[in-house]
């Protein structure tokens, strides 16, 4: 009897053990969005009208991760105002705080930050700077790399804003995008990508990432059917078609989309940015 016993409680133990060391899975909401630049010539739809909306969207849809664009420094600093939040991604016109950035932010109480960096789609990626047809502005994309502190995953975040005119500039920026992912990963983990790519899923950007193979367009995966319009650029006008699908959330294999949706939200009768925000939930 006391040899079974002693079985017993060596048995459970194991299992107990078993069970501690397997890790949890992870489920959290991941978003990209472009909540428009502040500037003087938006005067109806300017910032100090807009960011207590953008705020509160990200707040009541419970926003784990989100890659933002076009946002100032004083932008991202509005939205800290939150309270649980931080953010990673520099400036685009000098690496530091000068210009847009394409911040990544993130619950400061839920994600530990592990490392993170930027570069420029352009010919010489590490340095600020315009590249191949490209003629308004510099473009940026960040990353991070992330630990969820309950569970211990990992994961990677590239947050994107190609140009929006130059179709060198685009094409040449998915190719760099999936060059970097595999620098900086090292091909391993759980990666996703978020961003405005100025371009819709026929166009050759797209077609670049989508058949590259590594990277998995959520809108296409989903397990519940996608919410909302296809098109996530509004223009800020009510009769806008909303056809046109320029923003998006990538996963890697692994990662399951439990939902998908761009979400139309108009607090007030107002737009909070001329993007919508799209946000998928995830398990992996």
């Amino acid at each position: 009897m006391k040899r079974l016993f002693y079985f017993f409680l060596l048995f459970s133990s194991m299992t107990f053990v078993g069970c501690s060391t397997a890790k949890k899975s992870l489920t959290m909401n991941v978003a990209s969005y472009n909540i428009l630049m502040d500037t003087k010539r938006d005067h109806p739809n300017a910032w100090k009208y807009r960011r207590e909306m953008v705020k509160e969207i990200i707040r009541f849809h419970d926003f784990d991760i989100v890659g933002t664009q076009e946002a100032f420094q004083h932008q991202l600093n509005d939205i800290l105002e939150l309270g649980n939040y931080a953010y990673t991604g520099s400036g685009r016109d000098d690496g530091k705080d000068g210009g847009e950035h394409s911040a990544i932010l993130y619950k400061k109480d839920r994600f530990e930050l592990l490392d993170s960096g930027d570069f420029w789609y352009s010919e010489t990626p590490d340095v600020p700077g315009k590249g191949w047809d490209a003629t308004c502005c510099n473009r940026i994309c960040s990353w991070a790399k992330f630990k969820e502190k309950e569970s211990g995953k990992q994961f990677f975040v590239f947050n994107s804003h190609y140009d929006h005119e130059g179709l060198e500039a685009r094409r040449n920026s998915s190719l760099l995008l999936l060059k970097k992912i595999e620098e900086i990963t090292g091909g391993k983990g759980v990666v996703f990508c978020t961003g405005d790519f100025n371009a819709t899923p026929d166009d050759e950007p797209i077609r670049i990432l989508r058949e590259d193979g590594r990277l998995k367009d959520s809108y296409l995966v989903t397990a519940q059917p996608p919410y909302g319009t296809e098109g996530t650029f509004n223009g800020f006008r009510q009769d806008s078609p909303l056809k046109e699908r320029i923003d998006y959330v990538w996963v890697t294999e692994g990662v399951t989309v439990n939902k998908y949706g761009v979400l139309n939200m108009m607090p007030y009768y107002r737009f909070p940015s001329d993007h919508f925000p799209v946000l998928v939930n995830v398990t992996f």
